[in-house]
């Protein structure tokens, strides 16, 4: 299983947000471009990187900074916020930036993002799909920083891209983002079970190596954790540990 480092990118500072509410923002560097090249001090392979200016804006403010981020850390990067339209997307992979990823548009806006798919290839393209689980447990959508609820599934919205080429997809409950609770290991099966050839990316409640090992022991392709590594609660010794013995 691979594991995504992730970074959030405020004001040119790295920060995390407790379940996407941006006044519950943590700061915990003011220099990303050490923190990335720490993450790829501890072998990952790719790097995770948010921008929330642009999420807010729909513009990259942080442009120079995730530049070079992608120049110096040697990481495969894969960019969300902000990311709007077509030209976007190619600016941001001539760059050098290996994946873009959607979010809110993968569910409001899916004929012009499976377009997208269709001229820049599946592999370019990472749809991130937010949910809150519903009384029958069913995964339900939710966009524009978790505050829209969908009355689209999570289910629905995978059917609708799959003659579309979709290959990534980051899936976030938004109950475990930041909360350090534990990943949803039954959803991510769940979408394992309907979707064996999807390349998942679990993201949210990642708290320590042993989570990862829950997610890795399900087939779950990628895991996604930020807080855990910035608050030391995954190691590098752990990380090093867990990669030689995948």
């Amino acid at each position: 299983m691979n594991v995504i480092p992730a970074i959030d990118l405020q004001d040119r500072h790295c920060v995390r947000l407790y379940q996407g509410d941006f006044a519950q923002a943590t700061e915990y560097s003011s220099d990303p471009l050490a923190v990335a090249r720490a993450f790829a001090e501890m072998e990952a392979t790719d790097l995770h990187i948010v921008d929330l200016d642009g999420a807010r804006s729909g513009t990259q403010q942080n442009r120079q900074l995730i530049s070079a981020i992608v120049a110096e850390s040697r990481l495969a990067i894969q960019l969300g916020g902000g990311i709007r339209d077509r030209n976007t997307v190619s600016r941001w992979l001539s760059a050098g930036v290996n994946r873009c990823v959607i979010g809110s548009l993968a569910v409001t806006a899916p004929e012009a993002v499976k377009s997208w798919l269709a001229a820049v290839g599946p592999e370019q393209i990472v749809l991130a799909l937010d949910v809150n689980i519903d009384s029958d447990g069913i995964p339900m959508l939710t966009t524009h920083g978790w505050t829209r609820p969908n009355a689209t599934s999570l289910y629905d919205c995978i059917d609708n891209y799959l003659d579309a080429g979709l290959r990534h997809v980051l899936c976030t409950d938004v109950s475990r983002d930041g909360a350090m609770a534990g990943p949803n290991l039954q959803l991510y099966a769940a979408i394992m079970t309907r979707y064996p050839d999807l390349r998942l990316q679990a993201s949210g409640g990642v708290r320590d190596i042993h989570d990862l090992a829950a997610l890795r022991n399900l087939g779950i392709p990628a895991a996604i954790t930020g807080r855990a590594l910035l608050d030391g609660k995954i190691t590098a010794t752990e990380m090093a540990s867990f990669r030689q013995n995948a």
